[in-house]
């Protein structure tokens, strides 16, 4: 069904792909300006293709960090340099962007210079690499970006004829940005893994930290939590402290056997709670009752790099005496002590977003999460109750809820979408990551990696996944009195200049699955002109999108979660706040 849906889609998007074609080549004289530098780097991701042959074939990942040195050193700096940047350096599966957050804020909050670098960037690539919090200046960025190209091409010969890679060339360009503008410290998060991750080249970070594992990229990593678990212990270092919140028995019994066997001392963070005596409850920046243990992650990544590096007389932390610990812990628990006044303005003043974030706007209020693990979205179903679904219902009852969700990799989708329907939305709407079609106007948002059309297979059979998912719950969700069949083609539905995707339900008015080809019409269609930022949408014959819209307009609230992937929150920011594309 969805490969005959694509096929009639094929025509229509022919031009689009057209226009995403990639090229391996930068421009023969390319210029030296911000949009020059995006568009070359573009130049340095690998397309899709590409990338299923490297699944196929990879060696050996240390020969991968091998490579990496090698970029290292003919840009022009030394393994060694990266000693003088003071490294926290930060892995896990989930929160560990967030733990990164709260750690350089409470660290700024003491007046210390931070660098941070983090993946992916959500609007802009200027947000993977920051100073003082803040994303370097496009001018800062083009400066460093044509001194790191120029060089690499300089030094090519018949034993070094390639370029790093997209996020190898970023981490490379990250170090030099933070050793010439003198930083203080680097936040360092790592990209995916962490034992053969192109950030593992750092051989002496003053402290590391992992945070919640689960289940991701697992074709890369390995399917089990002991594996993942593995490679996350990697960035353990000799005689280096470590800390991990509370794991599950298996996993943290492998993290504490590889941090045995490359003689680093790991602890365990103590729950939030224990730093909130005398009814002193700790305001956080971040929402959502998940971000306590990246939270409590952070407090101890501060702490330890202040003892270990911290100007003296910066700060002084009485510990609180310990109970006495239970028999047979396999990891230590770390002690917990007063939080400083600048700690607590950290943890208070931290902004991460995409991460559990409310953009009120009238009658819509859109709510952002870039959940893509099963247990994330269980944290973001429990933030959403707690934030749009407890709030009082409007008196006239007229409340619609919308999904908006894409998910990509080799995320289980269906495990997603399953964890999802509780919530009752009304309508759940699919889409790719790209916030027009083409998306070759904006560079910061190219992405070779994904094809326009295994973009949309993907929606396609997410909104086949949702279909049978309500049908299999009964019909009990208030805009399906009856089981849809989804049992014909998936077609598009005739437009003026847009694209929607419909199961050829047998109740079309119900129907409560949409597709459409990019975000820029989905989010129009679901604002239906009450979001300012946001212009009303073109008239669309089919009646699941006209009936739908008659609903939407009329509603006292529209309360929309986005979640699935980072990048579609980050393609949803860039319409809904223009001045972050900047």
């Amino acid at each position: 069904m969805v490969a005959r849906g694509l096929r009639a889609l094929r025509g229509a998007l022919r031009a689009a792909a057209a226009a995403r074609r990639f090229s391996t080549r930068p421009a023969r004289a390319p210029a030296m300006g911000y949009q020059d530098a995006i568009r070359t780097l573009n130049t340095l991701q690998t397309n899709a293709s590409y990338l299923e042959q490297v699944k196929r074939e990879r060696g050996d990942p240390r020969a991968q960090l091998e490579a990496m040195r090698g970029f290292l050193e003919r840009s022009g700096l030394q393994v060694e340099d990266l000693d003088r940047l003071n490294i926290i350096h930060v892995t896990g599966t989930k929160g560990k962007g967030s733990a990164c957050a709260f750690t350089e804020c409470i660290l700024r909050s003491y007046g210390l210079k931070t660098g941070f670098y983090s993946s992916p960037h959500l609007v802009q690539v200027r947000e993977r690499i920051r100073i003082n919090g803040q994303p370097i200046s496009k001018e800062l960025f083009t400066k460093y970006f044509w001194l790191i190209y120029n060089r690499l091409e300089e030094t090519k010969d018949l034993a070094h004829t390639s370029m790093p890679a997209y996020f190898r060339f970023l981490t490379i360009m990250a170090f030099h940005v933070f050793l010439q503008e003198k930083v203080d410290l680097a936040v360092v998060e790592v990209g995916i893994g962490g034992a053969y991750d192109c950030t593992n080249i750092i051989r002496a970070p003053v402290v590391c930290g992992i945070s919640s594992l689960g289940i991701d990229h697992t074709s890369i990593l390995g399917d089990t939590m002991e594996k993942i678990a593995w490679q996350k212990g990697g960035i353990f270092k000799p005689g280096v402290p470590a800390f991990t919140v509370v794991q599950p028995e298996r996993p943290l019994a492998v993290l504490r056997d590889r941090a045995r066997e490359r003689e680093c001392p790991l602890y365990l963070c103590p729950e939030l709670d224990a730093f909130e005596g005398d009814g002193r409850a700790l305001e956080l920046g971040l929402a959502g009752a998940h971000q306590r243990s990246n939270a409590a992650l952070a407090l101890q990544l501060a702490r330890t790099w202040l003892q270990r590096r911290g100007p003296q007389g910066l700060m002084e932390l009485k510990e609180v005496p310990l109970e006495a610990e239970p028999s047979g812990r396999p990891v230590p628990l770390a002690p917990t002590f007063q939080p400083s006044a600048a700690m607590t303005r950290g943890l208070r003043d931290t902004e991460w977003l995409g991460r559990t974030q409310v953009l009120p706007r009238g009658p819509v209020t859109w709510y952002l999460d870039g959940a893509h693990t099963t247990s994330s979205i269980q944290a973001c179903i429990r933030w959403f109750r707690e934030a749009a679904l407890n709030q009082d219902k409007p008196h006239d009852g007229s409340e619609v809820r919308v999904l908006l969700f894409n998910a990509t990799g080799d995320r289980d989708t269906v495990a997603l979408l399953k964890l999802l329907v509780p919530c009752h939305f009304d309508y759940a709407v699919f889409c790719p990551n790209f916030t027009e079609v083409p998306a070759a106007n904006n560079a910061d948002q190219q992405n070779f990696n994904v094809t326009l059309e295994n973009a949309l297979t993907r929606c396609l059979e997410n909104q086949r996944t949702w279909t049978q998912l309500l049908e299999e719950k009964g019909g009990q969700d208030l805009w399906l009195p009856a089981p849809l069949r989804a049992g014909g083609l998936l077609q598009p539905a005739p437009a003026r200049g847009s694209l929607l995707l419909l199961p050829p339900a047998l109740r079309p008015l119900n129907s409560p699955a949409l597709v459409f080809p990019c975000l820029a019409q989905a989010l129009r269609w679901v604002a239906q002109g009450r979001d300012p930022r946001l212009p009303p949408p073109g008239a669309h014959p089919h009646p699941a999108v006209s009936s739908g819209a008659v609903l939407l307009r009329e509603a006292a609230t529209v309360r929309v979660l986005v979640t699935g992937s980072l990048h579609l929150v980050g393609g949803v920011l860039r319409l809904l706040d223009p001045a972050l594309s900047q």
